[in-house]
């Protein structure tokens, strides 16, 4: 009996889908942040607390950009491993972390990795959104932007990836105004810094 036409579409997205989500994975293994996160993406799975680890970790990236201390902490080759792990214990307690995230933190501390640790919460966030069939965006602006701009400019997103965008919004004055979007490989630039280098490189030439 032949297969309806319709029924094998939605099998070929579901396996573009898929090969997406192995494209994505093999990509971020082949980086030690993208290690890391993958063992913690896999621990979480396990334990059924993927989203309790994914907010764990979005606290955690707030924490490091609002706090130049904790983020000197996790950079500084002077702290010892015992002083981090106990310095980030008391972080994750008042962060309220799953045990698993504090865990993980303990590890990194004694690994000597928490310097690699935005790189990994970044890696986790994009295996996450991978296997929920979503991409995630970063977009940095000059700056903050509202909840009804970034609402529009996922709605944007969305239809031009074809699929859910989630999106991860940094400040950065140097920008002096504008946005940079980051999808994956893919850059879509749009600040004024970037518009006056242009500029001035015309000009010289």
């Amino acid at each position: 009996m032949p297969v309806p036409i319709e029924t094998m579409h939605r099998y070929s997205l579901e396996f573009q889908k898929d090969l997406q989500r192995v494209d994505i994975s093999a990509g971020i293994k082949s980086s030690l942040p993208g290690r890391y996160a993958s063992a913690l993406f896999e621990l979480a799975s396990e334990a059924g607390t993927v989203t309790a680890v994914e907010t764990d970790l979005e606290k955690l990236g707030a924490a490091l950009s609002e706090s130049p201390e904790l983020s000197a902490l996790t950079t500084n080759p002077k702290v010892s491993r015992k002083d981090a792990e106990t310095a980030l214990g008391a972080v994750g307690g008042s962060l309220d972390l799953s045990q698993l995230t504090q865990n993980f933190l303990g590890v990194l501390a004694q690994n000597r990795r928490l310097s690699a640790l935005p790189g990994m919460i970044s890696a986790f966030q994009t295996i996450a959104a991978a296997q929920r069939g979503e991409v995630t965006a970063s977009v940095t602006s000059a700056h903050p932007l509202s909840d009804e701009q970034l609402g529009t400019l996922k709605d944007k997103l969305t239809a031009r990836e074809g699929r859910t965008v989630k999106l991860n919004s940094h400040v950065d004055p140097d920008l002096l105004g504008g946005i940079v979007v980051t999808i994956g490989s893919k850059r879509i630039d749009g600040s004024i810094r970037t518009r006056l280098n242009s500029l001035a490189q015309a000009m010289k030439a």
